[in-house]
């Protein structure tokens, strides 16, 4: 009988990436197109093993299904459904410890943690997921003084192959091409700034076997500012090669345009958005 992975009692080796400081401030701030790093092993090995072995299956009404022209994936962020051990570790990766570490990466002070979670959480894509390339949106849906500035992301996907795709691309500013490519590989974590140009996303549908699925876990950081740039909801954009799929990346942009103003107007979430574009599918999982 397969053993459960014990409980670890240490997430984050702090000395560790303390000691390598320097070094990744400098490869943050030099990165191209945009100030990013790229940090294999980042929590202990038994952390993130437990984190995989606990990792949810899209199952159940918490779920939030993101299915429209722009993409196609689940999103669960209601902390009382995440598994406990996920909660404990996203409870760390929003501590003080890891926030001022992060700070001193990217150079941005006064991070905030968004633990109402919009947005965020745990993700999941299944064969035939993706997210077209796009830059987030800019200010907290529900906070109108806090802008959003840094995205960290942890990838947990054990013996991912090339062939399955799902590599995160990052594009330069003007979205000409395709810059960095970044495989979801198990316990890699991914920091970027979430400038409005930071342009990025998974626009190719994944090809993984039925039973498999890219998994990660995606923070965000705002900072709270008596004046910020103008309220943007996310920015998707075509790349060259999409042609004809340009005008319904676009429209489907406006529409999820005027979503986020409903949103941020009456107070719902996307967990109430999902809930109606189920009815409207007939589609439900169990």
């Amino acid at each position: 009988m397969e053993t459960a992975t014990a409980t670890p009692t240490r997430i984050v080796d702090y000395q560790r990436w303390n000691d390598e400081l320097e070094e990744l401030v400098t490869q943050y701030k030099t990165a191209e197109p945009y100030p990013h790093i790229c940090l294999d092993n980042f929590l202990e090995e038994n952390a993130a093993e437990k984190m995989l072995e606990v990792f949810p299956k899209v199952q159940g009404d918490g779920w939030i299904h993101y299915v429209h022209v722009n993409e196609k994936k689940h999103g669960l962020n209601k902390l009382e459904l995440i598994p406990e051990y996920i909660r404990t570790v996203i409870g760390e990766l929003n501590s003080p410890e890891f926030i001022s570490w992060l700070e001193k990466i990217t150079g941005i002070p006064n991070l905030l943690p968004d633990e109402t979670f919009e947005g965020g959480g745990i993700h999941q894509s299944e064969k035939g997921g993706y997210l077209h390339v796009h830059a987030d949106f800019t200010v907290h849906p529900h906070k109108r003084n806090w802008r959003r500035r840094v995205n960290v992301l942890v990838y947990l996907n054990k013996d991912w192959k090339p062939e399955y795709g799902g590599d995160l691309e990052l594009w330069d500013r003007k979205m000409t091409k395709c810059v960095q490519k970044i495989a979801p590989i198990f316990n890699r974590v991914v920091i970027f700034n979430t400038d409005e140009d930071s342009y990025h996303g998974l626009p190719e549908p994944l090809n993984c076997p039925e039973n498999e699925s890219r998994k990660s876990v995606a923070l965000y950081y705002f900072t709270e500012e008596k004046h910020i740039p103008k309220k943007r909801s996310t920015n998707y954009r075509a790349r060259p090669t999409d042609g004809a799929k340009a005008a319904l990346i676009w429209l489907d942009k406006k529409a999820i345009s005027t979503y986020s103003w409903i949103k941020g107007t009456l107070g719902i979430n996307d967990d109430f958005a999902s809930r109606i574009l189920n009815m409207f599918s007939g589609k439900k999982r169990k």
